[in-house]
C-alpha cells in the first residue's frame, strides 16, 4: 500500500470536555477517533467546570495519541499534517490541544493546520459523502446556533446567529429545573416525544426579517412557568412542558432555515453539532425540506455530532490543501468567530 499517495491528517480537538484524537484519510475516510469524555467528571457540578476539563484533556492526550495512531496503523512517519481545534472554545482546554498538536507538528517536521471548531462540525458531513456546493449548515450546539452559507469550499458566511443563549445552553438549563442531569439534551428530547406542546412557550424573533435566534426569553418563560406551579403547590407535567419547550425551539430553528433556503437556494442543507442529534428537529427538517426538492439534506451521523478530532481531521485536510498553515506561534483564541474567512456574498 502507497501510503505516500494519502492525504493522512492527525487531528486534535479539545475545545471542551472531550479529549479526542483521530487519523483522517484524505479529509472523507476515519482510520480512528478516539473520544474520551469527561461527562461524569462535570455532572456533579451541573455543568462543564473549565480547570477540571483542561486538567482532564492533560491526563488523556498522550494516550489518545497514541491510541489513535494505533487504531490507525500509521506513524509519524506516513501523517500528512497536524490538524488542531484553536478555537472557540474554552481557553485553558483548547490550549492542551494546540500544545499538543505544535509539539508534534514540530517534532516530526510536519504541516500544522490551524481549524476553527465550528469548521469542524460542518464538515462532519465530509465523512458521510462529498459536500455540494453552494451549501448551507445549520450548526446548533451547547455554545453556538448559527446559519452558515457557503458559496464555495473554504468560504464561511454567518447569515444567522443567536442574540444570547445557544439552543444547547437552554436545554441544559431548563434540565436542571427538571431535575436532568447535565448534559440534559437526550433526555429532554425523550420526554418531549412522550408530551404534549401545551404551554405555548414564546418564539422568540420567529417572524423577523433576519435569520438570528434568541433562546433567552424562551428559558426564562420556562423556568417561569415551573417556579410559579411550585409556589402555588401545583403539579406540571414534564413531560408537557420538555414537549412545550421543544416544540419551540424546533419551530424556531426550522422556520429560520426554510426562509433562509429560499434566500440562498443550495445543493446541500446540512444539520451539524450536538443538537442536530435531536430526534425532533431531526423529524421537522426531514419533513419541511420536501418543498426544496432541488437541496439535499445531509444529517450528521449521530456518532460525529458530539465534539470529536475526526470532524476536524476533516476540515482539515481541506484546509490543508487550500495551503492553511500554522507556526509555533499558534495560539488559542477562545472567541473565535468566522471573521477570518468572510468575504461578501455574491
Amino acid at each position: 500500500m502507497n501510503l505516500l499517495a494519502r492525504n493522512l491528517v492527525l487531528s486534535f480537538e479539545t475545545s471542551c470536555d472531550e479529549t479526542s484524537v483521530a487519523v483522517i484519510e484524505n479529509g472523507n475516510q476515519i482510520l480512528s477517533n478516539i473520544v474520551a469524555t469527561q461527562i461524569k467528571s462535570h455532572q456533579r457540578f451541573g455543568g462543564v467546570v473549565p480547570e477540571v476539563a483542561s486538567r482532564h484533556h492533560i491526563e488523556q492526550i498522550t494516550s489518545c495519541i497514541e491510541d489513535a495512531l494505533t487504531e490507525a496503523d500509521v506513524t509519524y512517519d506516513d501523517l500528512s499534517a497536524v490538524a488542531v481545534t484553536y478555537g472557540p472554545g474554552l481557553v485553558g482546554a483548547l490550549l492542551i490541544g494546540v500544545a499538543a498538536a505544535k509539539a508534534v507538528a514540530w517534532a516530526h517536521q510536519l504541516p500544522l493546520v490551524p481549524v476553527n471548531h465550528l469548521a469542524g462540525h460542518i464538515y462532519a458531513a465530509r465523512l458521510v459523502e462529498p459536500i455540494e456546493f453552494p451549501a448551507m449548515a445549520l450548526v446548533v450546539s451547547g455554545g453556538h446556533t448559527e446559519l452558515v452559507y457557503m458559496p464555495e469550499e473554504n468560504r464561511f458566511q454567518i447569515i444567522g446567529e443567536t442574540r444570547d443563549d445557544a439552543a444547547g445552553e437552554a436545554y441544559d438549563k431548563i434540565g436542571r429545573v427538571l431535575g436532568i442531569n447535565y448534559p440534559a439534551g437526550k433526555p429532554v428530547d425523550e420526554l418531549a416525544h412522550q408530551g404534549k406542546d401545551t404551554f405555548n412557550f414564546p418564539r422568540a424573533m420567529d417572524s423577523d426579517e433576519n435569520f438570528d435566534f434568541s433562546f433567552s426569553g424562551l428559558k426564562s418563560a420556562f423556568i417561569n412557568t415551573v417556579h410559579h406551579a411550585d409556589q402555588l403547590n401545583e403539579s406540571l407535567s414534564k413531560e408537557d412542558l420538555a414537549a412545550s419547550f421543544q416544540q419551540a425551539v424546533v419551530d424556531v430553528l426550522s422556520d429560520k432555515t426554510v426562509r433562509a433556503l429560499r434566500e440562498f437556494p443550495v445543493k446541500q442543507l446540512i444539520l451539524a453539532g450536538g443538537v442536530a442529534a435531536n430526534k425532533g428537529l431531526r423529524d421537522r427538517l426531514t419533513s419541511d425540506l420536501a418543498a426544496f426538492p432541488q437541496t439535499k439534506l445531509e444529517l450528521v451521523p449521530l456518532s460525529l455530532c458530539g465534539d470529536n478530532a475526526a470532524m476536524i481531521g476533516a476540515a482539515g485536510e481541506m484546509l490543508y490543501r487550500h495551503g492553511e498553515r500554522a507556526d509555533a506561534t499558534l495560539n488559542a483564541d477562545p472567541g473565535l468567530e468566522f471573521d477570518w474567512l468572510k468575504d461578501e456574498i455574491k
